[in-house]
């Protein structure tokens, strides 16, 4: 992690939830447990887990949507948890998402040309008719023709749809893009043309993007680095081709070995999860995974493991791997 040169650096990134627990009780949800990752120019990190393993809320953390309970967010080396009022609004132009669901994403009374003009309006101060030629350029780079700019989401195909979603994130030139399940909802053509696109917009414009997927064949396809959580926790990150070819931590392996595989012949000796996954309030104090993990120890109920380098860049989180 360098933050001086890293798009985005996340330090001990923590949120934490009052659930009730009964009439007068109350207790802490870490729904997001001292993170720390980073995203360089131009690359692609990839978070991945089960459902309630807390991507979701990182991503809403990065974005300020929610706040933090501790830890910090560094974008382009600014300290945006810090950020108030005019001066966080100043930064939210560096960074935008795509939602998983085009339709849901894209208002129906607005046209195209008004929901791709947004980010310019807001952030840029310009009226609509200066932002008109902009939006007609990037609507071009994302493969559709200035005269979409008239209709409505109702006229478009889903992977039009989605276009125009990624025109919008991208018409700010922003310096991180959030990408969350930005092709589950898509058939796999388009699925294979929205992420030709991704990664052409990213060369072009040298933009990092945080790609939040269940989906490894994709993750496979786009990441160049991969964080896996569960339960809050970071428990392996490091170059995604080392990642996939020699995962380390046992819930990494459980993910992969569910994953489809292109070779049908590819055999593993990786390990099976036993039971079901708890929530965050249930987990062990020291590994988020014992309960689960066959091979665990006595060390693993009461002992946090932290994320140990293993290899260049690739860390894992586990007392018997490291």
């Amino acid at each position: 992690m360098n933050s001086a040169t890293d798009t985005l650096a996340l330090q001990n990134l923590t949120k934490i939830f009052k659930i009730k627990t009964g009439a007068f009780r109350h207790a802490d949800l870490k729904a997001v447990d001292e993170v720390n990752i980073s995203i360089a120019p131009g690359r692609t990190l990839a978070v991945v887990g089960e459902s309630g393993s807390g991507k979701t809320t990182l991503a809403r953390l990065i974005l300020r949507l929610i706040e933090p309970t501790g830890g910090t967010v560094l974008l382009e080396n600014t300290d945006i948890t810090a950020l108030q009022g005019t001066a966080l609004e100043a930064r939210r132009g560096r960074m935008q998402i795509v939602f998983q669901d085009p339709y849901d994403s894209l208002s129906p009374w607005q046209t195209v040309g008004r929901t791709v003009a947004e980010p310019l309006i807001l952030h840029q101060n310009l009226s609509m008719q200066q932002a008109s030629e902009p939006v007609a350029r990037m609507l071009e780079r994302v493969g559709l023709s200035p005269e979409h700019a008239k209709r409505y989401p109702h006229e478009l195909s889903g992977g039009q749809a989605q276009r125009v979603g990624i025109a919008r994130s991208m018409i700010t030139n922003p310096a991180l893009v959030v990408l969350d399940e930005p092709t589950s909802s898509l058939d796999m053509s388009v699925q294979s043309q929205i992420l030709l696109l991704l990664q052409s917009l990213q060369e072009e414009m040298n933009i990092s993007y945080l790609f939040i997927s269940h989906d490894l064949t994709v993750v496979r396809y786009i990441a160049h680095d991969l964080a896996v959580m569960y339960l809050g926790k970071v428990v392996e990150s490091g170059p995604a081709s080392q990642v996939f070819a020699s995962p380390r931590h046992p819930y990494t392996e459980a993910l992969l070995k569910a994953a489809p595989r292109p070779d049908p012949s590819y055999k593993t000796d990786h390990v099976y999860l036993v039971g079901e996954q708890p929530t965050a309030l249930d987990r062990a104090a020291g590994c988020p995974l014992y309960g689960r993990c066959p091979i665990a120890e006595d060390v693993c109920a009461d002992t946090p493991q932290q994320l140990v380098e293993i290899e260049a860049g690739h860390r894992v989180a586990c007392w018997k791997r490291t």
